[in-house]
């Protein structure tokens, strides 16, 4: 069995700068760039594997294919999508729909829970989580009267914070800031606000009905307990376990070997560099280990985060 490592696809975006080219050494279409679609199974922005015998192959003919790499975990979708955002500027007031509006309202789309690693950020960046309406009514009200100072809750942002972005959380990354994001195989955002700005000369879209009807009275922050240890040869840090995913980060100094059985893990290098089985890796590389692989062997100076998807 072996390691399928993932060509990321990169999405260009108003909000986008550079710094997936500076920090990452990837070759982007733009100084415009947003989106890493670093280890991706949606139609919006397929990754392909690169090297092995599954060369060439997408994500998504895998999933259907080759059932076993992901521990024949249900559905008929690849469940979890991992990016890097690079904000330049600020990104649109938004939410996400759950699975159950996404299924009625979007075609049958998955939902969208996410959570953020902060990478980097700049002195002074704030992030905007949740609101300040006390029911769904003032959200109404707040929104429909263009209230954003009083409606918006901003929180100060350091390099290593992590958030998790439940459905219905009133959301957005401000400029200036580097994000490592696991999320739900979704692509379905709700723009609530987004400064007026155009695009192309004309406003961007709004989806202010949408929003209405999802975003959650009053807010309440998710419940995240983050849990380090000190492994053998790496300090291991619990970030989330939710419906969708359970998320990691381990910071490798040395050897390091983990045994990876269920379902399969995503991965992503996102300091240093070093050796997995064998094979060289550094900052920007994305690979999937797939089910049932066994212990895997990791050495150097590195440091990542590794997703699965939950039952």
């Amino acid at each position: 069995m072996e390691l399928l490592f993932v060509e990321p696809v990169f999405k260009e975006a108003i909000w986008g700068g550079s710094k997936l080219r500076d920090v990452f050494g990837y070759e982007i279409p733009s100084e415009t760039t947003g989106e890493c679609w670093a280890i991706s199974g949606h139609a919006n922005g397929m990754g392909k594997i690169s090297g092995g015998r599954f060369d060439g192959k997408t994500l998504g003919e895998l999933w259907r294919e080759e059932p076993e790499l992901f521990g024949g975990y249900p559905g008929d979708q690849v469940p979890l999508l991992i990016k890097i955002i690079d904000a330049q500027k600020d990104l649109s007031i938004q939410v996400h729909p759950d699975d159950a509006y996404a299924n009625v309202h979007e075609n049958g789309s998955l939902g969208k829970t996410e959570c953020w690693y902060v990478l980097d950020c700049e002195p002074g960046t704030e992030i905007v989580i949740g609101h300040h309406a006390k029911d769904k009514a003032e959200v109404e009200e707040m929104i429909r009267n263009h209230r954003w100072t009083d409606f918006i809750r901003k929180v100060p942002l350091k390099k290593g914070d992590f958030f998790q972005i439940n459905p219905g959380c009133v959301h957005a990354i401000k400029g200036g800031t580097l994000i490592l994001e696991t999320q739900q195989s979704s692509d379905i955002t709700y723009r609530v606000y987004d400064y007026d700005r155009l695009s192309n000369g004309k406003p961007r879209q709004l989806h202010v009905e949408q929003s209405i009807d999802v975003i959650e009275a009053p807010f309440v922050p998710s419940d995240t307990e983050i849990v380090k240890e000190e492994l053998p040869g790496a300090d291991h840090t619990h970030l989330v376990t939710c419906q969708f995913y359970s998320v990691d980060k381990y910071d490798i100094h040395g050897v390091f070997t983990k045994e990876f059985a269920k379902y399969y893990t995503n991965v992503s290098i996102i300091d240093g560099e070093g050796i997995v089985e064998g094979i060289p890796v550094k900052k920007g590389v994305h690979f999937i280990i797939p089910a049932g692989y066994g212990n895997c062997r990791f050495e150097g100076n590195l440091s990542m985060i590794c997703s699965n998807p939950e039952a």
